[in-house]
């Protein structure tokens, strides 16, 4: 049978973490103010919204699905036990900074933008619980009501000394039809996309794979940066803990951002 490289590189990709996410029409608000409308999400479970859980330090690029958050054996969570088992200053520090991070998704259309249809807003936990907070305030109730429910102003700020922007949400004050035209709400909600199509759960030996990989390059690239302490890694090929170096303030920069 012959080689097919393209498959040999798709799995290679996957492996590395490389594999590019499908195509899906994200919404990232810029500074300003924007106007939306939330809608629910077709095999909505009581909750308005969805959580994925991502693992970001251990790969470049797009996270890694944290298998755990799915009831399913996770190979960066049990290295995290060992560390939290391990018991010394550096191993509880890399077990915290190991720990996958959590992002919310709301369907929206954008007011002004309803050409470019149904989009996909991505925000963490101050967000969140903004919006979780409008949906027990008396006045407002179910804001992804597509007959009586309320459009949501977008508010980011960039602060003068801080690195990131802030972004404030806050209902409309009156209720209002998602859209006058029938055909539009049908086609809208009919198009809410799945997050199961757009982020794909790698299997434990490809997550374990990418472990390996991180702790192993991490080692190389890191060896002799500023400040190192001497961390127990596992390997998938090994039966006991190998030694690695490691700058925690160099790795896991990347994870203050979130």
């Amino acid at each position: 049978m012959a080689i097919n490289l393209d498959k040999i590189k798709s799995k290679l990709d996957q492996l590395t973490g490389n594999a590019p996410r499908r195509a899906s029409n994200f919404w990232r608000p810029d500074v300003g103010e924007h106007v939306i409308r939330l809608l629910p999400f077709q095999d909505s479970d009581g909750q308005p919204f969805k959580e994925r859980w991502f693992y970001y330090d251990i790969v470049d690029g797009p996270g890694i699905l944290a298998p755990v958050k799915m009831g399913k054996p996770d190979p960066v969570n049990e290295f995290q036990q060992k560390l939290w088992r391990d018991g010394s200053d550096s191993s509880k520090e890399l077990a915290k900074k190991l720990r996958p991070k959590m992002r919310a998704y709301a369907p929206v259309i954008v007011r002004g933008e309803e050409e470019k249809g149904v989009r996909l807003w991505a925000f963490g936990s101050m967000v969140y619980t903004g919006l979780l907070r409008l949906f027990l305030d008396e006045d407002y109730g179910d804001i992804t009501d597509p007959k009586e429910g309320f459009d949501v102003k977008v508010s980011v700020t960039q602060q003068p000394g801080r690195r990131w922007p802030q972004t404030d949400v806050k209902a409309r004050p009156r209720p209002s039809a998602l859209s006058e035209n029938t055909a539009d709400v049908t086609s809208w909600l009919d198009s809410v996309p799945d997050l199961n199509t757009i982020y794909e759960l790698k299997s434990y030996d490809d997550i374990k794979q990418v472990l390996d990989n991180w702790a192993a390059s991490s080692e190389a690239s890191l060896n002799g940066l500023g400040r190192e302490t001497v961390i127990p890694v596992a390997s998938a090929t090994t039966a006991a803990p190998v030694a690695h170096k490691k700058n925690i303030d160099e790795v896991f920069d990347q994870l203050l951002n979130d």
